[in-house]
């Protein structure tokens, strides 16, 4: 029982620092979400299902479209 109690803290804990981070971040967007700038997930270049953007027109990628 304290085993999932001690759990549960941890977890609030988590939600409420994310919670945080997002309520300060303007916009409540955080930087840098395209998966697809990641060359180690995009092997084949393909478009990034978020913003629609190639991996060479990363340099300006505000996902703001």
């Amino acid at each position: 029982m304290i085993l999932a109690l001690i759990t549960v803290i941890i977890l609030g804990l988590c939600i409420v620092g994310i919670s945080i981070k997002i309520w300060a971040k303007k916009d409540g967007e955080f930087v840098g979400t395209c998966a697809s700038q990641n060359p180690l997930l995009n092997k084949s270049n393909e478009p990034c299902g978020f913003c629609g953007k190639t991996p060479d027109q990363f340099k300006d990628c505000d996902t703001k479209n």
